[in-house]
């Protein structure tokens, strides 16, 4: 979990999707079967976007999720669908992030080990990049919007 983004290693492992807690084919050697999307359901009966259908007596529905970034329009801080960050600082002073997958380990966006991020985004804090004054004062004057943000 303590593998860095910019070994071998870790920019090897950081393309893959990973189930936590184990890999996806001893998952499916003790006979869990992953299925696609879910198209829909009525009873017992489950439809999926392949157009299978399943009779189920219990459904686990785990989703994960897809970092979305399309909503922050600050200029410099989304390039290619992604947040452009080195170790959650980015290039806007006060603006960071934690819990991004490979933050800068695996284990970045876990709840055991993103401790270790949020540590070195305070550390820089104490350094002195705070937000500057116009950030501050952009903040006050125009709310949320005034920052690039879209709800």
């Amino acid at each position: 979990m303590r593998v860095s983004l910019e070994s071998r290693l870790g920019r090897r492992m950081s393309g893959r999707d990973f189930i936590i807690g184990g890999s996806r084919r001893r998952l499916q050697a003790a006979g869990v079967r992953f299925r696609p999307a879910v198209a829909g359901a009525g009873g017992r009966a489950v439809s999926f976007t392949d157009g299978t259908s399943l009779d189920v007596g219990v459904v686990i529905w785990a989703t994960g999720y897809r970092s979305d970034y399309s909503w922050i329009s600050i200029p410099g801080v989304v390039g290619e669908g992604k947040v452009v960050h080195r170790r959650g600082v980015t290039d806007v002073p006060g603006l960071y992030f934690v819990g991004l997958s490979w933050q800068h380990t695996r284990g970045s966006a876990l709840l055991g080990f993103v401790h270790d991020d949020a540590a070195h985004i305070a550390a820089h804090n104490q350094i002195g990049d705070l937000p500057s004054p116009d950030i501050q004062a952009g903040r006050e004057a125009q709310g949320a919007e005034g920052l690039g943000l879209r709800s």
